[in-house]
């Protein structure tokens, strides 16, 4: 049980810096009714499940644009897992994430009444309008730390080396889309081990995530995630 609820954390704070970038428009639409949807394969292609986004509301707080996302996860055969929704806010450029709305109400429930208690902080991940290739990107990290039953448990995931390395077209079943592709490395700190890893991310103008790869220390691939379909 721990083990998945650890790996639910991860999976869900790839997503939230996937997402949380600097400006609410340029590289992501803030639409009501954009609707998104990403397949995720393991490193011999196959088809691990999926997650799908819609945009439900785009409403303004003073001068603060507030979007909610709901999100549905899937498995390979395509049976729902479960349900949860986030938002975010963006101000002066500015995008600020409430972690804590990104994990499951369901699970978090259940979980509560299990005795869980959990504290998460950190540095945001920061995407500028004004991409560059050869551009070197701010660090981010975030820190989870539960306690439940008198156990602790910390996860801790550090976003370091992150530079635009260039600009190239992806073709995905979504369709063709010029795209960014930025590269960083995670270590990622839990229950005693490190696991270091790196990324690939290509992001599109009005779309945001394109498709992300994720490897081994060693370079060998270990998962993929891209977009399969895209409305708005």
């Amino acid at each position: 049980m721990k083990t998945a609820f650890l790996t639910t954390v991860l999976c869900l704070i790839v997503t939230t810096f996937t997402f949380a970038q600097d400006s609410c428009s340029k590289f992501y639409p803030l639409e009501e009714g954009s609707s998104f949807e990403y397949t995720n394969y393991d490193k011999k292609e196959k088809v691990e499940g999926s997650v799908h986004y819609t945009i439900t509301e785009v409403r303004s707080e003073g001068a603060a644009s507030v979007a909610t996302f709901d999100m549905k996860y899937k498995d390979k055969k395509g049976k729902d897992l479960f349900e949860s929704n986030y938002s975010f806010s963006c101000e002066n450029g500015l995008v600020t994430i409430d972690y804590k709305s990104l994990f499951p109400s369901q699970m978090m429930q259940q979980y509560t009444e299990m005795g869980l208690e959990m504290d998460i902080s950190g540095t945001d991940i920061e995407l500028p309008n004004d991409l560059s290739v050869g551009q070197q990107l701010n660090d981010a990290n975030v820190t989870v730390a539960m306690s439940m039953s008198g156990i602790n448990m910390n996860v801790s995931v550090d976003q370091t080396n992150r530079k635009v390395e260039k600009r190239e077209s992806v073709t995905t079943p979504a369709g063709t889309f010029d795209c960014y592709l930025i590269t960083e490395n995670h270590m990622t700190k839990t229950m005693g081990a490190t696991i270091e890893t790196s990324t690939k991310l290509w992001l599109a103008e009005g779309i945001g995530m394109v498709r992300q790869e994720s490897y081994k220390k060693n370079g060998s691939l270990m998962s993929r995630t891209e977009l399969t379909r895209f409305t708005k």
